[in-house]
């Protein structure tokens, strides 16, 4: 038998997993996941939830640093669309691939998730989003960009309805989260003889830096002409607190932010 036959036949192969579920292993994920209110499957999905998507996605799915995702099925994706997204994950966003992940337990994690997104309930949407673009603009555009118009200082918002929880926005916004993402982070370089430059680092190597300033100026240093680097530990987004920005703004801001979800054409339905 030749090695493209031994390959088909292997395609083909049923896997036994853990606790009983088993896998066909196929070219193209199943329309319908096949684990749906398997009680195993629900059990074992939780543990692989909370080892690989809790760091992002709290444990109960409501969003940390990433999305809720306990309605995604009500936003109207599919089995077969969030199967996919698991395991390519979203290009140009903090979503990763899961290659490691095999496919039953891609599966396992999704019957898990229908549990918790037949449990949870939703709030109803705060605040104005007409009003809150207005503050956004008032406020953000000068460092935020959506859909090609704003600053470049900080990171594109264009779809951040769809990767941040309500809960982070909000703490982002009052200054209760200090860190930043790669390509963003804060740092002062001061030249040989010459004045303290302030932004954002975009490249670095073991012989040179390249940042954008707060006239998103792209410069690039040669650390041996250097006097001094200092990387800054908090993020270079100033805190809005309620003296900037009352309670009812805020809601207004953060539902103008919720809806933009942007369009990315490597988030298959």
């Amino acid at each position: 038998m030749t090695w493209r036959a031994l390959f088909v036949v292997a395609a083909w192969c049923i896997v036994v997993a853990g606790g009983g579920v088993i896998e066909v292993i196929a070219q193209a994920p199943a329309a319908k996941n096949p684990f749906e209110g398997d009680a195993t499957a629900v059990k074992s999905g939780m543990g692989l939830f909370r080892a690989r998507c809790a760091d992002c996605h709290g444990m109960n799915a409501r969003g940390v640093r990433g999305p809720d995702i306990t309605q995604v099925w009500a936003s109207g994706r599919t089995d077969e669309g969030l199967f996919t997204t698991i395991k390519n994950g979203i290009a140009g966003t903090e979503m990763p691939a899961q290659p490691r992940l095999f496919d039953h337990e891609t599966w396992q994690i999704l019957a898990y998730l229908r549990t918790l997104a037949a449990s949870s309930r939703t709030e109803p949407p705060r605040g104005n989003a007409e009003n809150g673009e207005k503050i956004y603009r008032t406020n953000c555009v000068g460092c935020h960009r959506v859909n090609g118009v704003g600053g470049r200082l900080g990171p594109d918002l264009s779809r951040i309805g769809a990767a941040r929880s309500r809960e982070v926005l909000e703490l982002r916004i009052r200054g209760g989260v200090e860190g930043f993402l790669p390509g963003y982070e804060p740092v002062t370089v001061t030249p040989q003889g010459g004045q303290a430059v302030v932004g954002v680092k975009k490249n670095e190597d073991l012989f040179s830096v390249q940042i954008m300033d707060t006239r998103e100026r792209i410069q690039g240093y040669d650390k041996t002409a250097l006097r001094e680097m200092q990387n800054n530990p908090r993020s270079a987004m100033p805190p809005f607190g309620s003296n900037r920005i009352s309670e009812s703004e805020l809601d207004d801001l953060i539902r103008y932010l919720q809806t933009l979800r942007g369009f990315n054409p490597a988030v298959v339905q």
